[in-house]
């Protein structure tokens, strides 16, 4: 269910571009398997719904994350006392299970209404120009005479701060707290027969289409000759080889891991404190302060690092000197917003009792904060945490845009540079994706392997 997480989204755009061509794998399917006579022009008439599929294939293991971290702070007796008092499942799900883990629904549905409102990496290689964020990248080159770039990104900021200022009075007014931490495991309920057939059929059918980028990416890495043949003629490893040999891309996975630990780092110490003073304040500005630092997430990475570059020129962080302290400012700032949103989600579940308990035995509030609440939302912090360094791994605006110097590259400006090769570029591209692929998938199993839990409990 993670996979989606470790493939860049323009990445996976190219695979599906490759998958939904004129004469790409889908076409000559149906075309073989005599359901059409003619190629279906998806990437034609449908640009707007490979966009849509794309972006929700990417983006609901959001959801899951923030939704799983949110179900393992609720406490199991709650749920057996409503069974126990005589309420149906469905009745126990909706009055109790369902508001206990508004928080975490809340925090993954503002993400993603507003990664989806600002995504431009997914119509840019669909070419579907009808959206926000292409229209602002349109007018870059001529901010400094058109002031229309400048009117749009005010349009989206207005759109997703009005958005997130409604859901949050709407949904996420009302405090979810309880009394203890979760301490217990709840109770496993082992489906059979038709239940669990089910169940087989509903996530075997989301992972199989949550893996078709990654597989359309894949198969064309290893794709010795592929041409109007619904699955490659014959298969190679040399693109591999080819990609590893590239003096790009050994340099660029070291930069990339370096800038997305750093700028994890610092987000996983400023959203604790932000989420903190957002959840604990009573002053009005505590509100402003939570929708400010939402900010990042509303506005297009396209002119935030267009912004950077105008802010710095000719200063000591100019990117034409060296970009790596401001690649790690981008990543940092951008990516601020997942781990703030979990730390709250957190906060929100655990009553203020403990910490004035500690507070009144004479505890500083520093070491309630590290001693006590941190602890309790250590789920909400790993959840946070490996969006964040995922994300950052996989940025592709700042990198695109600040990276101007070839030893600094990230892992995505080095894709991104391969993929101009005119004979072998998308190979390369796709074989250097798969690497990231490998990389990310084994450091979210490794992270899995440490905790001694299956995955679906990683963050518990």
């Amino acid at each position: 269910l993670l996979l989606p997480l470790v493939l860049p989204p323009f990445v996976g755009a190219i695979g599906m571009r490759r998958l939904l061509a004129r004469f790409g794998t889908m076409n000559m399917a149906l075309m073989n398997a005599g359901l059409i006579d003619s190629p279906v022009d998806w990437l034609g008439q449908h640009k707007f719904w490979g966009v849509l599929i794309l972006q929700t294939l990417h983006l609901f293991p959001i959801m899951y994350l923030n939704v799983v971290s949110s179900l393992a702070n609720i406490d199991p007796s709650l749920e057996e006392a409503g069974r126990n008092m005589g309420a149906t499942p469905l009745s126990v799900f909706r009055r109790i299970t369902l508001p206990l883990a508004a928080p975490g629904i809340f925090a993954g549905s503002a993400i993603v209404f507003i990664w989806a409102l600002t995504d431009l990496g997914t119509p840019l290689v669909f070419e579907y120009r009808e959206v926000v964020p292409v229209l602002i990248f349109d007018r870059v080159s001529d901010m400094g005479e058109n002031p229309e770039g400048y009117a749009l990104v005010v349009m989206v900021l207005l759109i997703t701060l009005s958005t997130y200022f409604l859901s949050k009075r709407l949904f996420g007014g009302q405090g979810q707290a309880m009394l203890s931490k979760n301490l217990s495991k709840a109770r496993e309920h082992r489906l059979t027969g038709s239940g669990a057939l089910a169940a087989q059929l509903a996530f075997g059918t989301l992972i199989l289409l949550a893996i078709l980028p990654h597989l359309s990416v894949l198969l064309t890495a290893v794709a010795d000759r592929w041409f109007m043949t619904a699955l490659p003629e014959s298969f190679t490893t040399a693109h591999f080889r080819e990609a590893l040999a590239h003096e790009l891309t050994v340099p660029s996975m070291g930069n990339s891991i370096f800038y997305a630990m750093v700028a994890t780092a610092v987000d996983l110490f400023l959203g604790v404190i932000l989420a903190w003073l957002v959840s604990r304040s009573r002053s009005a500005q505590a509100r402003y302060l939570d929708m400010l630092a939402m900010l990042p997430l509303a506005l297009p990475g396209i002119v935030v690092a267009f912004g950077y570059v105008s802010a710095f020129h000719h200063t000591v962080l100019d990117p034409r000197r060296d970009p790596a302290l401001l690649l790690i400012i981008a990543y940092s700032v951008r990516r601020l917003p997942y781990v703030l949103r979990a730390a709250y989600a957190g906060f929100s579940q655990v009553s203020e009792t403990l910490e004035e308990a500690a507070l009144n035995l004479g505890a500083t509030p520093a070491r309630t904060l590290s001693r006590i609440t941190i602890p309790l939302i250590g789920a909400n912090l790993l959840a946070g945490g490996i969006l964040a360094f995922t994300f950052a791994l996989l940025e592709v605006s700042d990198s695109l845009i600040l990276a101007l110097k070839t030893n600094s590259f990230p892992i995505t400006k080095a894709i991104y540079t391969l993929l101009g090769r005119v004979d072998d570029g998308l190979a390369l591209a796709c074989a250097l994706g798969v690497w990231a692929m490998l990389f990310l998938g084994t450091s979210l199993l490794l992270a899995n392997s440490i905790l001694g839990k299956k995955m679906g409990e990683l963050f518990r």
